[in-house]
């Protein structure tokens, strides 16, 4: 029997990674930890079947005990594979294997410089400023707020959000400069963040296979209404209540050509999962908002219709090649799906939008 780690088995990425592995590779001994000890990945159940056969607290990732944890760990429960996801722990494997030369146990994912330079937005963004992939930005902190740079070169409205961090961690789009100063006195915790000029049209989001600066295959979807939009001063909360699965390859190419500029730019390789989420301009034009070096929260969903990147990178990881990974670096899905996803609730996926009932008079 193999044995399978996923960390941070709390979040819903990985818990979606836990639940398509329960259902495809049932043979597997799945070990979740997290340091969070009311993770909800300990105690949910797939099929009758528990989400993961053990469970473990582990120590923060930049605590010096969490990689004597992994260590211990993986040589006494025979870890044969792991799925890192949370971004903070994925930069800390990469430093590890810098460090050590190898990593605790097989994974497929970015090297340190990669993973350091797309998880911090304020770091993205210099690597892309002065190109067409992302929005005009400036770098901001609380220390300096540059109030005259950001009202004369990029105007109101614009979009405010942290540097770190998913699930539109602080974002807003600030009217004016009242609402600025606003945010800053809310938001006192938050240092660092970005202000950029402000993208009207589809979010969109692109998840995406690179094996040693190969891509292989790439898949785009857009995330049409938000969960409990109301609750957020963005009216974005990262969680897409309502999403559209979508065949349309310049998605890609954009996508593919910014991984590439970025890679050039770094001298590094593309390897392991990329996951885009973009916007459109004004003029429908496609702008980087984030890059994520990990699978992103629709992986699960993705993998029902089709576009399952869980069961490549376990395919991958248990190979150490691509020889039973297809390539479409322009996957087109079969039909015009559509999700729905909620709170607590496993997300629902239809054929298409014409199965919504219209408002019938009575």
């Amino acid at each position: 029997m193999k044995t399978l780690l996923i960390t941070g088995i709390g979040g819903l990425t990985p818990r979606s990674i836990a639940t398509i592995i329960r259902e495809k590779y049932p043979q597997y001994k799945i070990i979740g930890i997290d340091a969070n000890n009311k993770s909800m990945g300990f105690f949910m159940s797939v099929n009758c079947r528990r989400l993961v056969d053990e469970y473990y607290v582990c120590p923060l990732c930049k605590d010096p005990k969490y990689f004597p944890f992994i260590e211990r760990l993986v040589k006494s429960r025979n870890i044969d594979y792991a799925f890192v996801q949370p971004e903070a722990e994925i930069v800390e494997w990469g430093d590890y294997k810098e460090k050590h030369g190898y990593y605790p146990c097989e994974v497929f994912m970015s090297c340190k410089t990669l993973s350091e330079s797309l998880r911090d937005k304020s770091i993205m963004a210099s690597l892309l400023e002065e190109t067409d992939f992302i929005p005009k930005t400036i770098k901001v902190s609380q220390e300096n707020p540059k109030f005259t740079e950001i009202e004369n070169e990029l105007g109101f409205p614009c979009w405010i959000r942290a540097t770190q961090g998913t699930g539109g961690l602080g974002s807003l789009c600030l009217k004016n400069i009242e609402s600025y100063k606003a945010w800053l006195f809310i938001n006192k915790n938050i240092n660092h963040f970005t202000i950029s000029e402000y993208l009207p049209g589809r979010h969109l989001a692109n998840q995406m296979l690179y094996y040693n600066d190969e891509y292989i295959k790439g898949a785009a979807l857009e995330c049409a209404e938000y969960v409990m939009a109301n609750a957020a001063p963005s009216h974005v909360t990262g969680n897409t209540h309502f999403g559209r699965f979508l065949n349309e390859d310049s998605i890609n190419i954009f996508c593919d050509n910014c991984v590439k500029y970025i890679c050039k730019k770094l001298n590094v390789q593309a390897h392991g999962i990329f996951s885009f989420d973009l916007k459109e301009n004004k003029n429908n034009d496609l702008k980087v908002t984030e890059v994520n070096i990990r699978h992103m929260a629709y992986t699960g969903v993705m993998a029902h219709v089709g576009f399952d990147l869980i069961d490549d990178t376990m395919k991958i990881m248990e190979d150490g090649n691509l020889s039973r990974i297809e390539r479409a670096p322009f996957f087109h899905y079969d039909k015009p799906y559509i999700f729905l996803r909620d709170v607590d609730v496993e997300p629902i996926i239809l054929d298409g939008e014409y199965v919504f009932p219209k408002n019938q008079n009575i």
